[in-house]
């Protein structure tokens, strides 16, 4: 019996259980079933509430759209009514015009008929003038028409030789100056033959018989000393003096600083010698660079090489028409960086292409080159701009420029060169043409005085006013105009003006 309790217990236990887990289930699904018909009635609900938002918002967009619309259609309705005022106002305006263009026509016609009648009344008048012309000149108009055509040709003739001369003029002059550039460079390179100021100098001697000691036994401290410094040592009859000789004016100068250090010491003999001229090449060759390094500086230049500043040491100790080279050539570097700095361009390269620019006058080489062509291989060599090498190379016009900055290097250095006082030459030459045009204008009878002012561009001509009248001072212009053109070589134009002065004066007492 214990036995069945214990299988009928368990299997009682399980069909409870089965029954409460069954009851359990459907009591969840009804549970589910009511959540679900609640959550169906709630989505219908919110449903019906999104349509009649969206029914609500649609009508309101739709009602929006058309208020747009309208707003629309009204402005476009008042565009449209000012394009039809502009259109009604500017078919007034055309009609007015066309008024009046048909008004002006009328005019015109008028006009043409009237000009149509007053030409056929001058060709009348004109044939009969014109042969009246021809019976009192007792020349046909084609006759008149030659002669008039062949002093037309004399005229034209007249001043193309008037011009001719003068570019030949200017030519010979501009010949003539570029000739002594050439030559004053080449004496003081390679010349055989050279005038005593470019070629030579003198030291002064305590008294005459230093001249022996100089000499030496048998000659050795002079052939010492010539044999070191490359010159000639000329002894003479003049008096406590000897003449040191050299195309190269930098070993003319190492030798007249050594020569007068010798003589200063009194110590001369071939082991001396050689010492001092050693050390006074080596002070020389010091003060050839700081003299570079100074133009270099005070022109504000960088990264310069140091051949090349030393190249510009050495124009230091050259000169051209008398002009120191070293100053031409910084003065030409200041004026070109100005020029520069007016225009606009580069001042570096035109300040660099214009104190290079004669360096090629310091470089002693046995080539046949001219200084521009020399100077140039020279800063090409050393890494100069092109610019900078073509204005080197164009300052003389060898070749063309091809940068602005070598136009300026080329004026700034004729400014340099060509202002008065600057050379000997240049100076001598302008004085000569200012006497020379005083000097013809005083020629002519009625001059009192004449003055060339404005560096010769102007002849100012004081007349006697009771020799010359007015007239006369006109014909007196142009007879001295004309006089300068047939006997002077100028540059440019010169003014001839001719003051005529009445002054009259009385005293109240």
């Amino acid at each position: 019996m214990t036995a069945v309790w214990y299988i009928v217990l368990p299997l009682a236990g399980l069909f409870l259980g089965w029954m409460i887990r069954w009851l359990y289930a459907r009591f969840q699904l009804a549970s589910a079933e009511r959540e679900a018909e609640r959550i169906k009635q709630d989505a219908v609900r919110e449903a019906e509430a999104k349509k009649k938002e969206i029914l609500v918002e649609a009508k309101d967009q739709l009602i929006r759209e058309r208020n747009q619309q309208e707003r629309e259609m009204r402005e476009r309705r008042m565009e449209l009514q000012k394009y039809e005022r502009r259109i009604l106002q500017k078919e007034e305006n055309l009609d007015a015009r066309l008024a009046q263009v048909e008004r002006t026509e009328a005019q015109l016609k008028s006009r043409e008929k009237n000009i149509a009648e007053r030409e056929a009344f001058l060709a009348g008048q004109e044939e009969r003038y014109a042969a009246e012309l021809e019976r009192i000149a007792g020349f046909t108009a084609e006759e008149a028409k030659k002669l008039i055509i062949q002093s037309m040709e004399n005229d034209a003739r007249r001043e193309a030789q008037v011009l001719i001369n003068k570019i030949d003029q200017e030519a010979q002059l501009t010949a003539e100056k570029k000739a002594k550039d050439i030559l004053i460079t080449t004496i003081q390179r390679i010349a055989t033959e050279s005038t005593a100021e470019s070629t030579v100098s003198s030291v002064s001697l305590p008294s005459d018989e230093m001249k022996g000691r100089i000499i030496g036994r048998e000659g050795r401290n002079i052939r010492t000393l010539e044999t070191l410094t490359g010159v000639d040592i000329i002894i003479d009859d003049t008096p406590e003096a000897v003449v040191i000789s050299c195309f190269d004016p930098i070993q003319r100068e190492i030798a007249k600083i050594a020569l007068e250090r010798l003589i200063a010491d009194g110590r001369i003999h071939p082991a001396r010698i050689e010492e001092m001229v050693q050390k006074v090449t080596r002070e020389i060759s010091q003060k050839i660079y700081d003299e570079g390094e100074k133009v270099v500086f005070d022109l504000g230049l960088h990264n310069m090489s140091p051949e090349l500043i030393k190249a510009i040491g050495r124009l230091h100790y050259r000169t051209s028409y008398g002009q120191n080279v070293l100053m031409h050539s910084k003065e030409v570097a200041v004026i070109a960086g100005l020029l520069a700095a007016e225009l606009g361009l580069n001042r570096e390269i035109a300040k660099r292409g214009a104190l290079l620019h004669d360096i090629g006058k310091g470089i002693v080489t046995d080539s046949d080159k001219n200084h521009a062509e020399i100077g140039t291989e020279l800063a090409r060599k050393f890494g100069e701009d092109a610019r900078v090498v073509n204005a080197i190379a164009s300052h003389h016009n060898d070749v063309e420029p091809s940068c602005p900055e070598s136009v300026i290097v080329q004026i700034a250095d004729a400014i340099s060169a060509a202002r008065p006082g600057a050379r000997r030459e240049t100076l001598d030459n302008y004085i000569k043409r200012l006497e020379d045009l005083e000097a013809v204008a005083e020629s002519f009878s009625g001059v009192e005085k004449a003055f060339a002012i404005q560096a010769g561009r102007e002849l100012r001509i004081i007349v006697n006013n009771e020799q010359v009248t007015d007239d006369q001072a006109r014909e007196l212009c142009k007879s001295i105009a004309r006089k300068i053109e047939s006997d002077l070589r100028y540059p440019g134009r010169i003014k001839v003006t001719i003051i005529r002065e009445t002054r009259i004066v009385e005293y109240a007492r």
